[in-house]
């Protein structure tokens, strides 16, 4: 069989089945159940534990009113903890080294900021696109460069992450052989 070094980073499958559905899917057992009781149990008093932890940590940094988000941005980081930390498994496929894993959560966050910056602060938002100080011929250009910079980030963040991810398991490839 030949392979190549990014051959190491495609999903595998079992059956034809990717396992990429079953490792996205698995951690979810991890997470609390609905009860109509408290608590029922130690795992789940600290899996309650774990989910009050991490919800404080995230929103220390954010005023009452980003409070609201708390909802959106807490299992979003907890998916994002377990996906990387499949990555520490032997054997085991981490989502987040495809472009495509970290593209489909890069644009709908980065479209949710955008929309929720022009709603609430449309000029500070849209002053954003042409810097102070500019002189008046250099307005419509840096306008349209800006608009673009803003446009194109959510792919250039993505594909960034991408390779930092898989930089250093390349690296251990190219080392190891």
């Amino acid at each position: 069989m030949n392979l190549s070094f990014f051959d190491q980073f495609t999903s595998p499958y079992l059956l034809g089945i990717p396992l990429i559905l079953l490792s996205v899917l698995f951690p979810t057992l991890l997470f609390p159940t609905p009860n109509n009781r408290w608590v029922t149990n130690r795992l789940s008093t600290l899996q309650l534990w774990l989910l009050n932890l991490i919800t404080k940590q995230l929103m220390i940094p954010l005023n009452k009113k980003g409070h609201k988000w708390a909802l959106i941005l807490t299992p979003l980081m907890i998916l994002l903890l377990t996906i990387n930390l499949l990555g520490l498994l032997p054997y085991t496929f981490t989502p987040t080294t495809q472009l495509s894993m970290n593209m489909a959560l890069a644009f709908p966050l980065w479209l949710a900021t955008l929309l929720t910056g022009l709603r609430n602060q449309p000029t500070t938002s849209l002053g954003h696109l042409l810097p102070e100080g500019t002189p008046t011929p250099l307005i419509p250009a840096l306008i349209m460069i800006e608009t673009a910079s803003l446009l194109i980030r959510p792919l250039a963040l993505g594909v960034r992450l991408t390779a930092n991810l898989t930089a250093g398991h390349l690296l251990i490839q190219l080392i190891s052989t």
